[in-house]
């Protein structure tokens, strides 16, 4: 299945240090390099704008989606090439989900969190074989891996879950993994999208 599209997950905070910024503004920039079409969250604000803005300014496809009540605080990226505006946040992430090739994932809140688990549980119960890259900037995923390997550990999960998600520490490298992940899929999975 080769990557087209991808999904990035990612804060709408602007509260957040600068390596956060700087890393989602160099994943917009090799987004667009690669020839990719970005798929986010449609919020004109924080990490999303800057990975947005980023990604148009080097050539791609902007397809946000955005929930009615966010949408309805003014905060929707009116300017991106199609904002879809959902009724709420669970049509959102279908929609995000039914148009993304691959997810790459961004330090962000519970919102961005809880975009991660709901993707890797799909995964786990193969509704998809999309392949997930955590971009672990300056750590920030650290404490959740710890808590992802204690999962192995005491049984909560199983060991091949490891195999659902790949982490990168640069830019650069989390968009290699999204297309390496892609193309050793097996074919029952390419073939169920």
């Amino acid at each position: 299945m080769p990557v087209e599209s991808i999904c990035v997950y990612c804060s709408s905070s602007s509260a957040v240090d600068a390596v956060f910024f700087d890393a989602a503004r160099e994943v917009g920039a090799e987004i667009g390099r690669r020839g990719r079409r970005l798929v986010y969250g449609g919020a004109d604000a924080g990490l999303m704008h800057v990975v947005a803005q980023s990604a148009r300014n080097h050539g791609a496809l902007i397809e946000g989606v955005i929930p009615k009540p966010i949408h309805a605080l003014g905060l929707g990226a009116e300017w991106v090439d199609e904002l879809v505006v959902t009724e709420c946040l669970r049509t959102r992430k279908a929609e995000m989900e039914r148009r993304a090739d691959a997810f790459l994932v961004l330090p962000g809140g519970f919102g961005t969190l809880e975009e991660l688990l709901e993707t890797l549980t799909q995964r786990q119960l193969r509704i998809h074989g999309k392949p997930v890259v955590l971009l672990n900037t300056a750590g920030f995923f650290n404490p959740l891996l710890d808590l992802f390997e204690n999962l192995y550990r005491s049984g909560f999960a199983r060991e091949e879950q490891r195999l659902s998600y790949a982490v990168a520490d640069t830019p650069a490298a989390a968009l290699d993994l999204t297309e390496a992940e892609a193309a050793q899929l097996p074919p029952k999975w390419r073939d169920r999208e």
